[in-house]
């Protein structure tokens, strides 16, 4: 076997130097030649506004999916751990240093929250009342304005439909990695109208999602993975009434 001559091997070995430096940084890019998309699903190679479209029906079609993050909306900030799927969903959200739990079986939606929490609703009046509803499901009438408030943050295509939008002119913005997932980025006018980065493995799944104007970001997990919706016990669940007390 003819040896390879010592100037080539020299450059060999800086070319696979720098090929190792430009796939440990934050964009992936090609080296010498190498395809990028190659074992990725392949929509690193469409036009952004076809990989939104694509992650939007994959988002769409998924049986379930783990969202958590921060919303701010009309001035208030929330923070969300939710799991959702087409029957329901459930999770917290924390608002102004409280946190509540949510939980939406069918149409029926359950409210758990501390007596601190019921209290505040109150407005401070029924110190009694907040006591008996303190780490109760409560249950949730449909016609009561908590039921408007808070029973999107359990309807996964509610939730995604007001959530996954860009702004502005699309474009993509290279090659990164998600929590290990390879992922191409699309934005929003340059990013000023939001990041999504979405998975180049296996479907093409949003994994994260920075919302414009600062109105908070996203990630997007466990999509396809069922979960349990189950009925609380009796004794811990309240029925309220006809209307609930809500600020």
């Amino acid at each position: 076997m003819t040896a390879m001559p010592q100037g080539r091997a020299r450059r060999s070995a800086l070319t696979s130097a720098v090929c190792a430096l430009v796939v440990t940084g934050t964009a992936l890019t090609g080296c010498a030649g190498e395809d990028p998309d190659a074992g990725t699903n392949g929509v690193g190679k469409l036009p952004a506004a076809q990989i939104q479209s694509r992650t939007r029906a994959a988002a769409d079609t998924a049986d379930a999916v783990h969202l958590s993050g921060n919303v701010v909306t009309n001035g208030r900030t929330y923070r969300i751990d939710m799991r959702l799927k087409s029957g329901g969903g459930s999770g917290s959200v924390t608002s102004q240093g409280a946190t509540f739990g949510l939980l939406r079986i069918g149409s029926q939606l359950y409210l758990k929250a501390d007596a601190e929490f019921w209290n505040h609703a109150d407005g401070g009046g029924d110190t009694g009342a907040a006591d008996k509803l303190d780490g109760k499901y409560v249950k949730v009438p449909q016609d009561d304005p908590a039921y408007r408030k808070f029973s999107g943050f359990t309807d996964k295509t509610v939730l995604l439909d007001g959530l996954l939008t860009l702004h502005g002119t699309l474009a993509t913005d290279g090659r990164h990695k998600q929590s290990g997932v390879r992922t191409v980025r699309v934005t929003g006018d340059q990013g000023s109208g939001g990041t999504l980065d979405v998975s180049l493995e296996g479907r093409p799944y949003p994994l994260r999602l920075v919302r414009a104007g600062g109105a908070g970001t996203l990630t997007f997990s466990d999509w396809g993975r069922d979960f349990p919706l189950r009925e609380p016990e009796k004794s811990d669940t309240v029925d309220y009434g006809k209307q609930l007390p809500t600020s």
